[in-house]
């Protein structure tokens, strides 16, 4: 440590610590201190391809401010944009709120694999050597999600965990239709790919999503998810049981 510490106790010094504020590439940045989707959006694809999940989406979406009123933002149009491109239009559309200084997920679901079918090199055709024919994805077959967010700010935080696949992590904020700017983005997660999202700043987190196949709660799988639960005080579990 420099004399620039000599008047902090030894012990202190000992602990002590100074945060890297040096520029460090978006590729680095998307699986550890995290990204703005304004960046990814803006990034060329072919240059985060070592980085970015396969089948993962992330499209721009226009906030129109609508004066002393308020603002209308479109979500999605069903043959036309990102959605139409990769033939995927939700059979159910739903609504969630997260209260300030909250977290959800992580959250995953199971990916179709055909029967007598390699998990691996099904993903590989899905992927990668068919990447481009998207009539071949089960999207009836499996549950894939499209979120948008109305208000609030989200960490997003996707794991593919697909079997085979290599382990990718991609860590963005998106901000709601009440922060207009490069940051209102939608978001395409496939199956196999575990996604959890916490709220940033003091305002509920409002999101709405649509799902490429109905709700199925045995399709709903949970990981780390602990932070979801509101335990109550141990005074009160031991005099409960008391």
């Amino acid at each position: 440590m420099s004399d620039l510490w000599k008047g902090i106790n030894p012990a202190a010094r000992g602990h002590l610590y100074q945060r890297d504020y040096r520029s460090s590439l978006l590729s680095e940045r998307l699986a550890t201190t995290g990204v703005e989707a304004g960046e990814l959006i803006a990034a060329a694809r072919d240059s985060l391809a070592g980085e970015w999940i396969p089948g993962v989406e992330l499209f721009a979406r226009k906030i129109y401010p609508q004066k002393q009123r308020g603002f209308f933002g479109e979500f999605a149009r069903q043959e036309e944009g990102l959605l139409a491109s990769i033939g995927l239009w939700p059979k159910q559309w739903a609504t969630a709120r997260m209260f300030a200084n909250t977290a959800k997920g992580f959250h995953i679901h199971p990916p179709f694999i055909p029967e007598g079918e390699n998990p691996l090199d099904w993903f590989k055709r899905l992927f990668v050597a068919e990447a481009g024919n998207f009539s071949i994805r089960p999207y009836d077959r499996e549950q894939w999600d499209v979120m948008f967010f109305v208000q609030g700010i989200a960490e997003m935080l996707l794991v593919d965990e697909r079997a085979g696949m290599e382990r990718r992590v991609m860590r963005f904020i998106i901000e709601g239709d009440d922060h207009r700017g490069q940051n209102n983005a939608g978001v395409v997660i496939p199956p196999g790919v575990a996604h959890a999202l916490r709220t940033e700043g003091s305002t509920d987190l409002i999101m709405v999503y649509g799902t490429s196949t109905k709700f199925d709660p045995n399709a709903e799988g949970r990981i780390a998810s602990g932070i979801e639960s509101a335990p109550l005080p141990e005074e009160w579990s031991r005099y409960l049981n008391e």
